[in-house]
Order: C-alpha cells, then structure tokens, then sequence
C-alpha cells in the first residue's frame, strides 16, 4: 500500500544490487576479452608477419636460384630473364648483375635501400619493410653468393597478410562485445540467485509494513543464510505478539470507556433537555463539555477501529454500487450534495468490505469539513483500470514535506485550530490497505487538497 503521494518522487535511485552484479560481470568480461584480444593479436600478428617473410625469403631464394643457373652458369641475358620470371601481382624484382640492374616487368617501382645491401658480399639474405604508394612492401635482397656482389632484389605485397590482420581485429573486436553481453547475461542469471533471499526479506518486511504480519520466511538449507532467516522470522514473531498485544490493550482500554463515555453522555443528554431550567451562567460549560464529549467519544470509536485493524479482522467482502455507497456516506457526512458521479462508473458493481469503505469515506469528508475548510467534491471515476474516489477541500493543502507523514498515527496538520487525535487518516490509510488499495494527498489545481483513494477493480 502506498500511503501518501511523493513515494516516488524522492531522490533518484541509482543502479540497483543486481544491475551492480550484472555491470560488474559484463564489464570483466569486458576486461579479460580485450586482455585476450591484445594478447592473441600480438601473438598471431607476430606469427603471420613471420611466416609471410618467410615464405617471402623462400620465393626469393628460389627465383635467385634460377637467375644465378641462367645468368651465370648458362650466359643468358638478364634482362629477357627477369621478364619471364613470374612475381606476385603488385610486387616485382631488381637483378643486379655486374654493376647492371635489370627490373621485372612492373607497375611499382621497387626500391633498392642501400643498407638492404650492406651485407651482400657476404652472402646474407636481407629483409626490410618498406612504403611504396602508402601501402607495406616487404623487399627481400638474395645474393648470389659468387663474391661479385650479384643479387636479386625482390619485393612483396602485404595486402594479403594486413587484410588478415585486419580481420582477425574484427572477429576479436567481435568476440570481445560477445563476451561482454554473455558476461552481462550471466551477471544477470548470478544476480538474480544471489539476490533473490534479499528479494525474499524485501517482500516479507514489505507484506509486514501492509499490515500483514504473519509473513515469514523460509529457513533454507544454507548456513549463511538461515541464521538471517531465523532471526528475521523471530523479529516478525515478536513484532506480531507485541502489534497483537497492544491491539488487544487498545482495545480493551477502550471497550472500558466506553461504558463511563455512555453514562457521561447520557448525563450529557438529561442536562441538554432540561437546558431550559438551568441558570444561564452554566451554558458556556455545558456547551464546552458537549464538545469534548463528542471529540472523546470520536476517539474511542478510532481506538476500537484501530484495535480491530491491528487484530487482524478479517474482511467481508461483498459486491455493491460504488456510486450509491459514496454518494450516501459523503453527503450524510457533510450534510449537503457533495457527490460527483463519472458517467463511466454508474451501476459500476465493486467487491469490497462495505463497512470499511464507508468509514473511508467518512472519515476522508470529515476531516475536510473539519479540518480542511470545508468539502468542496467527492468525485467517483474509474481511470486506468481502478475506481479512484476523490476528495477535494477547501484548506489551505498539505505542504509536500508532509505528505508521507500525514497517514501516520497521531499526526495532526491542522490549520484550522480545529482538536483531533491524528487517528483518521491512520485509519483510512489502513482501511484502503486492506481493501488492496492506495491512498495519497495532491494539490487541486483551484486550491486546496486533494485525497485520492484508488481501488482495483474487480469482475463480476
């Protein structure tokens, strides 16, 4: 039940316990994809580069072999060789050859570092990554090893090896959101198991809070968490015994007064009649002993209602037009028309406990004639799936600070200097509670408060 208006208009909450969970799973998932994803990058980046220069020293080597059998052993002319020899689309190959070069056919210039051919007299294969056009080349200088400082200068793509590369950056990219979303999902699923004996505490306190104090939990089987739930069931036991005990205290306090408070009344009611055969100094006191006569005898009827709602009685439903039960009690309380009817609701039928929606009703118009400057409307309306009761006054409104405050017991916000004990909207708060209702306080937009009363409705 919610009992005042500005429940959730408070502090913005945050992320809760399982959304925390849940963050904190996926954004370790999060952590170790990305750790894995460097690291298997690295080692694969380093593994490819590799093995494309070596697969690049090899073809060199070969096309080498070749030209160094043509050129030198059979005295063929270079140049008709180097364009018969077959190179990679988008590399090509420099023979130089007795202080000539001689070029491969190609649409790419292929460079000819001077320190790739620092140590060509001594026969050791050189490799370096060169830019040729803003693209990677891999250029590989093989010598002939015949100490005429003859070599073969050849140079690869790596569009292959960097559209690789480039790839497995997407598919670790990929897998790392992947893993991030399974990590979340599992946060979710372990949140929610090692959250739900706290949602079963959350739901017990919050059926306690309603009024229903014979919520319990389960002992379970865990050791961590069955000396909580012993200790919560024993809390609520007490707490129960204790709400019993002084149900049962303000119950029998009041049963005890009533029988004085009808004497008195009685009494009350000898003096009223015979008022014209007192002296006139005696009417100011008999008026004044009127008065409080009525606000104790109003008292005691709280007090009994009260102990009746903290005992546990049980309700009586039955179905009845709601229109005729609030039109009836609103316009007795107030002694004049102060009902209003929405169309929508007329012949509405609602299960209900009849007593316990008139004494809201009562005691909602009471306490604007009394407290609030006077009943303005009682509207009946059924919005949104709910038949929402309206009462509107004439007061000065309830400020916002306390809202939540003004369904508590023996709280009194009163403006009027009327006397009250601060126990009928306890009760009406209560009441709708039972009935599986809400009850709030706003601002009528003319002035003024407004209490509203919203009641599932029900199938006939």
């Amino acid at each position: 039940m919610r009992s005042a208006a500005g429940r959730g208009s408070g502090r913005r909450a945050g992320l809760g316990l399982r959304d925390r969970v849940a963050l904190a799973f996926g954004l370790m998932g999060l952590l170790l994809s990305v750790v894995f994803a460097l690291a298997a990058s690295l080692v694969v980046t380093q593994y490819l580069n590799h093995q494309r220069e070596n697969a690049a020293v090899a073809e060199a080597a070969d096309n080498a072999t070749v030209l160094r059998a043509k050129v030198v052993a059979l005295q063929q002319d270079p140049g008709t060789i180097m364009t018969e020899l077959q190179f990679p689309q988008g590399g090509g190959a420099v023979l130089l050859f007795r202080g000539e070069r001689y070029s491969s056919p190609s649409t790419v210039q292929v460079p000819v570092p001077p320190e790739l051919l620092h140590g060509r007299e001594g026969g050791a294969t050189a490799v370096r990554r060169v830019s040729v056009d803003g693209e990677d080349r891999l250029v590989v200088a093989v010598p002939f090893r015949d100490r005429g400082g003859n070599a073969l200068v050849e140079m690869f793509p790596l569009t292959d090896l960097q559209t690789t590369l480039r790839t497995l950056w997407v598919i670790l990219l990929v897998a790392a959101a992947g893993t991030s979303l399974i990590g979340f999902a599992l946060g979710r699923i372990a949140s929610h198991r090692l959250t739900r004996p706290l949602t079963e505490v959350t739901t017990a306190a919050a059926a306690i809070a309603g009024g229903d104090l014979s919520a319990r939990l389960a002992v379970p089987r865990d050791p961590d968490l069955a000396g909580l739930a012993t200790s919560f069931n024993r809390t609520a036991e007490r707490l129960e015994s204790r709400v019993r005990a002084d149900a049962r205290f303000a119950g029998d306090v009041s049963h005890e007064l009533r029988t004085p408070l009808t004497t008195m009344l009685n009494s009350l009611a000898v003096l009223q009649n015979r008022r014209h055969a007192l002296p006139a100094e005696v009417e100011e006191p008999l008026a004044l002993l009127e008065e409080d006569l009525m606000s104790f005898r109003k008292l005691v009827l709280d007090l009994l209602e009260i102990s009746r709602a903290d005992g546990g009685r049980s309700t009586e439903l039955e179905w009845v037009r709601v229109q005729d039960l609030v039109r009836r009690a609103a316009d007795a309380t107030a002694g004049r028309e102060v009902t209003r009817v929405d169309p929508q609701v007329d012949g509405l039928p609602l299960q209900v406990d009849k007593r316990l929606l008139e004494h809201v009703v009562v005691n909602l118009v009471e306490n604007a004639e009394r407290h609030g400057g006077g009943c303005r409307e009682v509207s009946v309306a059924s919005p949104d799936g709910v038949v929402r009761i309206a009462v509107v006054d004439d007061g000065p409104g309830v400020p916002a600070d306390q809202r939540d405050r003004i369904f508590d017991r023996f709280v009194r916000f009163d403006t009027s200097g009327r006397p009250g004990a601060g126990l009928g909207l306890a009760i009406v708060a209560s009441h709708v509670g039972r009935l599986g209702g809400e009850v709030r306080v706003e601002d009528e937009p003319g002035g003024g408060a407004r209490f509203v009363v919203d009641l599932p409705r029900t199938k006939h």
